[in-house]
């Protein structure tokens, strides 16, 4: 089982399954991963916004069960092949003709030959605009597990582990201090660090609530005796 968020653990590597931090935004996604070997006709559709944790969550699985990952847009003219697969960003190839032929097939064939298939994109499969009538009945009868948006717990270790997947120490209070202001999102928390990161290195400047206030276009009014 991937073990329970605990904010008091040091973040280790950026993408092994100890990283990957749980809490009931994405508790209920991850219980259904790990009951792969009951997941109902043998797939199943990861979904969440960008930053969620979709390719992190989709390569523990591929690890522990022997998946091969391919991109959705990468299927054109490959082969079928027996065993598990993941098929991540499937709504890129909506509308592409090839794309969509060659994920029909690739459904039909691993799931005719005993395998499991995780596929992912942004949204529920009802949503994806595919053409082809089979395949998109074929996605929409697919099961779901959502990510949700980030809980306060979630979002604060998904900021630590950025930081340190960086090698950078922040000061503490500096976490809640950018919770309280930030807007609530997985892709924003990465937009903020890698733009703390490059305005420290251009500038020599700390890291810390004042650099923290220019990046996210704010007057450093108070910084709660954080520099």
């Amino acid at each position: 089982m991937i073990r329970q968020l605990n904010l008091d653990l040091p973040v280790r590597s950026a993408t092994g399954r100890e990283d990957f931090f749980v809490s009931p935004s994405n508790a209920l996604a991850v219980a259904q991963i790990d009951r792969w070997r009951k997941w109902p006709h043998g797939k199943l559709a990861l979904i969440g916004p960008e930053g969620s944790g979709k390719t992190h969550l989709s390569h523990i699985w591929a690890e522990e069960t022997g998946a091969r990952i391919v991109a959705a847009r990468d299927l054109s003219g490959s082969q079928p092949r027996p065993g598990n697969v993941v098929v991540e960003d499937v709504p890129d190839i909506a509308g592409n003709g090839a794309g969509e032929r060659a994920l029909f097939h690739l459904h039909n064939f691993v799931l005719a030959e005993g395998g499991m298939l995780l596929v992912t994109g942004d949204r529920p499969p009802a949503l994806w605009p595919i053409r082809l009538p089979d395949l998109a009945s074929r996605m929409r009868a697919t099961p779901t597990a959502r990510l949700e948006p980030p809980d306060d717990a979630l979002l604060q270790a998904l900021l630590l582990k950025l930081f340190t997947d960086r090698q950078i120490t922040v000061p503490p209070g500096l976490l809640p201090w950018l919770l309280k202001r930030m807007d609530r999102s997985f892709a924003e928390a990465a937009r903020i660090v890698a733009a703390l990161d490059q305005r420290a290195l251009e500038t020599g400047r700390p890291i810390g609530p004042k650099l923290a206030a220019e990046v996210l276009d704010e007057t450093p009014v108070e910084t709660d005796g954080i520099d």
